[in-house]
């Protein structure tokens, strides 16, 4: 008769792929018994492993059919380790606004829609203000579309995570001179994130708090386009510096663009200012000349609406696409371009409008 030891063997084989570590050990498979001809096991993964739940479970199924006497696997469905362990936090609850341990600021990236480059504003201004020499985490919270491992060269790495039970933590990857903690690093290129609210809450918060962000002057948030559950669920969960709003010039960017920033100030939260996105395009072989392909003025006019500063005119720019395609940022790779030149004057007025660090 097989025995819940020898169960537990065979499982101890399952693996997490970015840590290489148990998930018995991890706690993500336990209650292992054997009622013959019937092993029976409850699994509990964090939502940053769901993506690798179809796996897990064929690999525990196909290791405990292995052993003589079983010829069915009944599996039991759980929730991740408890009293704030990585795969509860959040899920579906009230959080208090906490601060992060470590993080002495957080500034959110956001924008009303999406396609206006928010994403490349958020990684520039994050290796920008490294570059100043802050220490500088990035959370990408764009869950739907995390693009942030791309535009850092970082695509194939997956976070290793330490601890176990409620000790987990995710540990982010550096690149460019900042650490990164993304959804992109916890699934595979094409597979889509199809998760209702209190899931998306508990993932960004488990990014928030269950990520080992050590010593941070700064953490940028990349925000999704919108004004949905993770913009809610940042303001509610962590007390931040400000938010930077980014827009095009075009009419109805703007009008999406105003949805976000009142809905900030609704909930009490500082707008730093407004950044202005793809205001010209600079042709390479004519560096002199810039065409309004978008209009002109929007990001003014906006900024002048609700009495911010307009911060940034970001010009296209071929480097730039070429810079977020290769995982070098135009921040790094031509820092004397215009776009970059932007890009730095705008972690400079960032900072004027926020707490210096200590």
């Amino acid at each position: 008769m097989v025995s819940a030891a020898q169960a537990n063997g065979v499982l101890d084989a399952v693996k997490d792929a970015g840590s290489g570590r148990s998930a018995l050990e991890l706690g993500w498979i336990d209650q292992v018994r054997v009622v013959s001809p019937r092993a029976i096991f409850r699994l509990n993964l964090p939502g940053f492993a769901q993506s690798q739940r179809d796996r897990i479970v064929a690999e525990a199924r196909d290791a405990l059919l292995k052993l003589d006497g079983i010829d069915d696997v009944q599996i039991e469905v759980g929730s991740a380790p408890s009293q704030g362990g990585i795969g509860q936090a959040g899920h579906g609850q009230q959080a208090e606004r906490q601060a992060i341990p470590g993080v002495r600021q957080v500034i959110a990236v956001s924008s009303g829609k999406g396609g206006v480059g928010k994403s490349t504003v958020a990684v520039n201004l994050a290796c920008a203000l490294a570059r100043t020499g802050l220490k500088v985490g990035l959370l990408d919270a764009d869950i739907y579309g995390p693009n942030a491992p791309t535009m850092l060269g970082v695509a194939d790495q997956t976070p290793q995570v330490e601890g176990s039970g409620d000790q987990q933590r995710i540990i982010p990857i550096e690149s460019c001179g900042i650490a990164m903690v993304s959804m992109g690093l916890l699934i595979d290129d094409h597979q889509p994130v199809i998760w209702r609210g209190p899931m998306l809450n508990g993932i960004i918060r488990q990014f928030l708090y269950q990520a080992d962000w050590g010593e941070r002057d700064v953490l940028v948030v990349d925000l999704p386009p919108g004004t949905g559950d993770a913009q809610l669920s940042l303001a509610q969960a962590v007390p931040m510096a400000g938010v930077v709003i980014v827009t095009t010039p075009q009419q109805v960017s703007l009008q999406d663009a105003r949805r976000g920033l009142a809905m900030f100030r609704q909930m009490g939260i500082p707008v730093l200012g407004v950044v202005e996105n793809m205001s010209a395009f600079i042709p390479p072989d004519m560096p002199d000349r810039r065409y309004a392909l978008f209009g002109s003025g929007g990001g003014a006019q906006l900024a002048g609406d609700y009495d911010v500063p307009l911060l940034a005119q970001i010009p296209m720019e071929m480097p730039v696409q070429e810079g977020g395609d290769t995982g070098r940022p135009i921040v790094i790779s031509r820092s004397d371009s215009p776009s970059a030149v932007e890009f730095l004057g705008l972690a400079d007025r960032v900072l004027q409008h926020v707490t210096q660090p200590s």
